[in-house]
């Protein structure tokens, strides 16, 4: 009796402690860390280690998840309150470091207030019970034909689980995903196994690098999962409709060739697995979720694009697992230094395999550049996003007009310079997060010599400036009037239900079709 009395006075002596630290507060208010495009996302005070995420699905993707997500992070202050991004779920409980908490919602933050202070330098363990919503339309998860998949690029990954939802905080994750026994789930990752009790199974996937929440994936549905061998026996798996198996192999047999290209390039991959995840959804876009690239069924399935086109896009999802998932960008004004990547090698291996020639996308691309300026900004400072439209960000000026800045530096420096440049990049950065200001000086650095006026210039500048060994380039003046992100013709950009998409014609001679690779 004397042991449950103590126990009680501690109980109620911590309750009023947190009472009264909750009461001496100011209200909760959404926090940010000050991205200039997306200034509300990721939270100050803590560094992310592990996610455990954990979600419960009965079948029907139009009903919320059950979910629980755990959170081991790192206090860099002291914190009276803590600040995850999350939204578009409920949220049941929390606990902090095993003691119930409170918790508010404000704008799209959850703001818990801990029953004790969380001090500089400790680790604490938050446990969020929630559910997650996949319907509506602005990203997170994504609705196939037959279950669910995650597109969460850029600012969505809070509307699926409650997190630090900015890539200059990456940490290492966990998933356990209990699904039906006839449906099949699989995540970014490796399997650590599986558990079957009754008509349910938990799959459980554990990732060996960290990635940034933009790159979670998790795929629930009728799944075939199809292994093969990659580079020195990397494990590659994909993921596609158990129907279309058979007609999907002629694609999905490419990739191990894609992959030893790539590596020729840039060195060795950087991740514990690759493949690809076919999902049937008509997304307008592909991504380049880490380990596992999502792609549109149609995509493979249709007639609408060349075979060599298709290749390219693969290329582009697979060079993003070096530039943007490897290497993540420390702020969303870096990130011409994924989409300028990617598309680069989708416009090399194009040219070496059947497609259009380096220098014809790229004068082209040089042509259409002060356009592409004027409506979205320059490569290294874009506009923000359209407010009802968070995918907007994506236009054309960081895809084929940030390769125009890659083919400019190429010819400034020399070949054999710039492909020192590309590896000692992905070697140097291989599982951080890195800044433009680390490209440019690494640049100079392999080049010998200052670069600061070609890099204002090319990634910092209103118009295109001249490019190196081509003065009879000319590029074409901006559309009159103000540019709308939105115009098919002009910008590139076209919006959709959960997408915006990219129109090729406005980057890609002989391709109609408007298609957007993330």
């Amino acid at each position: 009796m004397l042991s449950l009395s103590r126990r009680l006075r501690a109980a109620l002596l911590a309750a009023a402690s947190a009472t009264l630290v909750a009461a001496t507060l100011p209200p909760p208010e959404p926090l940010g860390i000050g991205d200039r495009l997306f200034p509300y996302l990721g939270n100050p005070g803590y560094d992310v280690l592990t996610y455990d995420l954990a979600f419960t699905y009965g079948g029907d993707n139009s009903v919320p998840l059950d979910a629980v997500t755990r959170i081991d992070a790192r206090a860099t202050e002291r914190l009276d309150r803590i600040n995850l991004d999350f939204t578009h779920g409920k949220v049941r409980s929390v606990e902090v470091d095993g003691a119930p908490a409170r918790f508010a919602a404000a704008g799209e933050d959850l703001v818990i207030t801990p029953a004790e202070r969380v001090e500089a330098g400790a680790l604490t363990r938050i446990t969020v019970h929630h559910t997650s919503d996949p319907t509506g339309d602005a990203g997170g998860w994504l609705r196939t034909t037959d279950g669910l998949a995650m597109a969460n690029q850029p600012d969505a990954a809070h509307r699926v689980f409650p997190g630090n939802d900015h890539p200059s905080d990456k940490a290492y994750f966990t998933f356990r995903i209990t699904v039906p026994s006839r449906l099949t789930a699989v995540a970014n990752g490796l399997p650590l196994g599986r558990v079957r009790h009754g008509d349910l199974t938990t799959f459980v996937y554990r990732t060996q690098h960290p990635m940034a929440t933009e790159l979670a994936q998790v795929s629930i549905g009728d799944s075939a999962v199809v292994h093969r061998a990659g580079p020195g026996g990397l494990p590659v798996r994909d993921v596609v409709p158990a129907a279309d198996r058979e007609t999907l192999e002629p694609w999905l047999g490419k990739t191990p060739d894609q992959l030893r290209w790539m590596e020729r390039q840039v060195g060795t991959y950087p991740f514990e697995t690759y493949g690809v995840l076919v999902a049937g959804a008509d997304t307008g876009f592909e991504l380049e979720t880490q380990t596992l690239s999502l792609f549109e069924r149609s995509l493979f399935t249709g007639a609408a694009y060349p075979a060599w086109y298709v290749d390219s896009v693969m290329v582009h999802e697979l060079a993003h697992q070096w530039f943007g998932d490897s290497v993540s960008p420390r702020t969303w004004s870096d990130l011409w230094l994924n989409e300028g990547h990617a598309t680069w090698y989708e416009a090399r291996y194009a040219q070496e395999h059947g497609g259009e020639a380096l220098e014809t996308r790229m004068r082209d691309a040089y042509r259409r550049s002060d356009g592409w300026r004027a409506a979205g900004g320059p490569p290294a400072a874009p506009k923000p996003p359209e407010p009802d439209d968070r995918i907007s960000l994506f236009r054309p000026v960081l895809y084929d007009g940030s390769a125009l800045v890659l083919y400019a530096l190429r010819r400034e420096i020399g070949e054999d310079a710039f492909a020192r440049l590309e590896r000692d990049w992905v070697r140097i950065h291989r599982d951080a997060t890195a800044t433009t200001a680390d490209f440019t000086a690494l640049a100079a650095e392999v080049a010998g010599r200052d670069l600061g006026e070609f890099f204002r210039a090319w990634l910092y500048g209103a118009t295109t400036p001249p490019m190196p060994g081509h003065p009879d380039w000319r590029a074409d003046p901006p559309p009159a009037g103000p540019p709308t992100a939105r115009k098919d013709g002009e910008t590139g950009v076209t919006a959709g239900p959960n997408r915006a998409t990219i129109d090729e014609s406005a980057t890609r001679p002989g391709i109609n079709p408007a298609r957007h690779a993330l």
